[in-house]
């Protein structure tokens, strides 16, 4: 009699992507006994044969008689994760002749099994029910819990069984797993009012071109100014996500093995104390890092000069490209890294030069050192440098600034999206200002002859690259937009000039 072999698909996570895997079973009567599990299978996976088997006697089903052979393909790749336990299960309740073995075609399963038969959750289902639909699919079975999530991923049919039995039996057409409904948004976590801080107009209008355009903000000043606490405040006037947007970040946070994130934008704040790898991701089985789990939101990097060199300089990439590549020997690791950089940090090692009141007591030696931990390049890549100074006594106590508050500058913001993403998608580049270049970048500012002699006026004062050329463009665009111009003029030009730093601009 011939032995069938039951496939069932998987996935094994890496870095956010699922790379798909089929858990191959069969069983023959002679040998030693002992079972094998082939594929470069880690000691987590090894294991779960055995956590499985005890599965099988917790819910009385009859495991596979003789010596059981699986295999996970491709055998190349290594594998690794709890998430492989429960498509081994069905794979070796299939070959026990459990359920047909027609039953098993096309369907993935994903998630860990418990000694008591219990599916739990596994980290990255959302990866694997992506890759699930680009693989084609019939189904996916898994845990209740990670069947709420990936119920996001439109077009694959989900069954979320709460034990192995119950996969088991519906499998065989004993039992119907009923339709998981989609795990709601937990509420979004209050974000305080930017109508708190008093004051401070420019560092708010600088807030509003950078949620409006997507442009990196770098705010300069002395301690306790509200730097921190402005930037902060950021997601509350960014727009929402899309679908598309939305998915993608619950797919990260799946990918990182983290709570579902709340329906704003995530914000991530990584101590300055933190090491390359665990801001560009990494590790064994290369899981995301801090760009990735910012990827279409806000990275805060508060005292910014205090980071290691080379973690700064590893940021130049993602902040290019939008994307991080970690290198290992047997591949290479691609991951999404779309995020808006903010960051702050003080004028000089003291932290009071150009205080109105207390001196400055840094020599000219250790400001200059201080500033060499941030190099050119990166700096360049920073659309936003504003000052923030210290307020007076009358400016704090002045009352709160309707203009100002988080609502009046969210609907400026949510305004000026609408209007490029109208322009860019028309003209088929639906990408944030910040990000726009070359022809689109020309078409989308339709500048006249005096807004580019600005332009050429501010590049010939202050020596400024083709980059800086392509950024000052960039931001006089977003400022067109928040006053609902089509075409940017010598007031933008001006005005990015002196949100980009240069402070002398204005009196030209």
């Amino acid at each position: 009699m011939q032995i069938p072999t039951i496939t069932i698909g998987c996935g094994l996570v890496l870095g956010v992507d699922a790379i798909p895997v089929q858990v191959e079973a069969t069983t023959r009567h002679a040998g030693d006994g002992t079972p094998r599990l082939l594929g470069l299978v880690d000691a987590c996976v090894r294991e779960a044969y055995h956590r499985v088997l005890q599965a099988f006697f917790a819910l009385d089903l009859p495991p596979p008689r003789g010596v059981t052979t699986v295999n996970f393909a491709p055998a190349a790749l290594k594998k690794h994760g709890s998430g492989f336990d429960l498509p081994l299960a069905l794979a070796l309740a299939g070959a026990a002749g459990l359920f047909p073995p027609e039953r098993a075609a096309g369907l993935f399963a994903f998630g860990e099994v418990s000694l008591r038969g219990e599916i739990l959750p596994a980290r990255g289902a959302v990866s694997v029910a992506v890759a699930a639909l680009q693989h084609g699919a019939r189904a996916l079975v898994c845990g209740p819990a990670d069947a709420a999530v990936c119920a996001v991923v439109d077009g694959l049919p989900l069954h979320g069984a709460p034990t192995l039995a119950d996969a088991v039996f519906w499998l065989a057409g004993r039992r119907a797993l009923p339709p998981v409904p989609p795990l709601t948004n937990r509420s979004a976590e209050p974000v305080p009012d930017l109508a708190d801080l008093r004051g401070h107009r420019t560092p708010k209008k600088a807030l509003t071109v950078a949620a409006a355009g997507g442009h990196n903000l770098l705010f300069v000043g002395p301690p306790g100014t509200g730097k921190s606490a402005l930037l902060r405040r950021l997601p509350g006037i960014l727009p929402p996500l899309a679908p598309a947007e939305r998915l993608a970040v619950l797919q990260v946070h799946a990918a990182a093995g983290l709570s579902l994130p709340g329906p704003g934008r995530p914000l991530r704040a990584p101590h300055h104390t933190s090491s390359a790898a665990s801001l560009l991701g990494g590790g064994a089985d290369v899981r995301p890092g801090e760009v990735t789990l910012a990827h279409h939101g806000v990275l805060f990097l508060d005292e910014l000069p205090e980071f290691r060199r080379d973690v700064l300089e590893a940021l130049r990439q993602p902040l290019e490209d939008a994307i991080v590549t970690v290198g290992r020997a047997q591949r290479t690791i691609t991951m999404p890294a779309q995020f808006l950089l903010t960051a702050a940090m003080n004028p000089c090692p003291c932290g009071y030069r150009g205080h109105r009141q207390r001196p400055c007591t840094c020599t000219p030696a250790a400001i200059a050192r201080y500033r060499s931990r941030l190099s050119g390049p990166l700096l360049d890549r920073l659309d936003l440098q504003v000052e923030v100074p210290a307020l007076s006594p009358a400016e704090l106590r002045a009352p709160e600034d309707a203009a100002g508050s988080t609502t009046a500058l969210r609907e400026r913001v949510l305004a000026a999206h609408a209007r490029q993403q109208h322009r860019q998608t028309r003209s088929g580049v639906p990408t944030p200002n910040a990000r726009l270049a070359d022809r689109a970048l020309v078409a989308a500012c339709a500048a006249d002859e005096a807004a580019m002699h600005a332009v050429d006026e501010v590049l010939r004062l202050h020596h400024q690259s083709g980059r800086g050329r392509v950024r000052l463009l960039r931001l006089a665009r977003t400022l067109a937009d928040l006053d609902d111009r089509a075409a940017i003029g010598e007031v933008d030009v001006f005005e990015a000039a002196a949100l980009r730093g240069f402070a002398a601009v204005a009196n030209v």
